[in-house]
């Protein structure tokens, strides 16, 4: 097959944990032909068909310089068997429209991973609404005397932007409301944002476990990033370690009920972020953690992605 990857510059490509990487790795490894291309070279022209300017590459197994570039052209999306949009957040206008554009390349023929209305319509903060049964107390607002009034309700608390990733953003706010009034003020820009705001969970220093939902099952192994040091955020990113643990029964419940939901609805892949028993964030942008569980584990995350992948692009249309 010939896949494109809608994705971040390949330049800036971290390989030894690049979730991206690591599925282009596997399809080349099966044979299959990569391109990629950037959100901004999408295009469409009335009258003709969504296209964008793609490089062919090749990966060459160098640490450094790990790819060459065998082609540059110009091709409709529709002509790739399938194009997995592996562009990370934010999830801002910019994205909305990348998913729009694409929306239409599958009104023309091709096969996106995952469906972009699917992205659209589940923002990865918002996503949990739909499983208050799996969720922290949580609110969802602009005021921020609301915020004042969970605050008071629940004493400890977290405070998100809705448009962030990799932990940006994050505050805690204990009982004594410390810097508080300032802290929404930053976050709502004034009441002109909305924001999330949970309840603290305490089991946070066990780890926010990310747990990779693929065809709606989850894989047999999470990644529990954990904390260090003073930090309260578990992300990767903001320097949480990653410790690869087996797929607890409760977990597996969890995700078997999220994955029944969403992935019919064109999510091949999750990434279900849960600290105890709360999922926090449902993640279908660019899900990571590939390299992590399966360096760790031996189980070879990629390859049950591709098994996925493989079985979606040869259904019909």
């Amino acid at each position: 097959m010939n896949l494109l990857f809608v994705a971040d510059p390949l330049d800036q490509f971290k390989i030894y944990k690049d979730t991206t990487f690591s599925m282009m790795r596997e399809a080349q490894r099966r044979g299959h032909r990569i391109a990629a291309c950037l959100p901004e070279d999408l295009q469409w022209v009335s009258g003709g068909q969504v296209t964008a300017t793609v490089r062919q590459i090749t990966l060459t197994g160098d640490p450094v310089d790990w790819f060459t570039v065998d082609l540059t052209e110009t091709r409709a999306l529709k002509d790739f068997d399938g194009v997995l949009m592996r562009k990370d957040p934010p999830f801002d206008a910019e994205y909305i429209y990348a998913t729009h554009l694409l929306e239409q390349a599958e009104r023309e023929g091709a096969k996106v991973v995952n469906k972009p209305r699917a992205l659209r319509d589940h923002p990865e903060k918002l996503a949990i609404m739909e499983f208050p049964q799996f969720t922290t107390p949580t609110l969802v607002t602009r005021s921020a005397e609301s915020v004042k009034d969970f605050h008071t309700e629940h004493g400890d608390i977290i405070l998100k932007p809705l448009d962030g990733m990799g932990g940006m953003g994050i505050f805690r706010v204990r009982q004594d409301a410390l810097n508080l009034g300032s802290i929404v003020e930053t976050l709502n820009k004034g009441g002109a944002e909305t924001i999330m705001v949970q309840r603290f969970v305490p089991q946070i220093v066990e780890g926010d476990k990310r747990i990779l939902i693929i065809g709606g099952e989850p894989a047999p192994f999470v990644l529990a990033r954990i904390p260090q040091g003073t930090e309260v955020r578990g992300n990767l990113a903001a320097g949480g370690k990653g410790v690869a643990q087996p797929l607890t029964a409760r977990n597996r419940e969890i995700a078997e009920t999220v994955g029944r939901a969403l992935a019919p609805r064109g999510l091949l892949l999750i990434g279900l972020d849960v600290i105890g028993d709360s999922v926090t964030e449902i993640n279908v942008t660019s899900p990571t953690c590939f390299q992590e569980i399966t360096d760790q584990t031996g189980f070879d995350v990629p390859a049950m992605f591709l098994d996925a992948l493989e079985s979606e692009l040869k259904k019909g249309p």
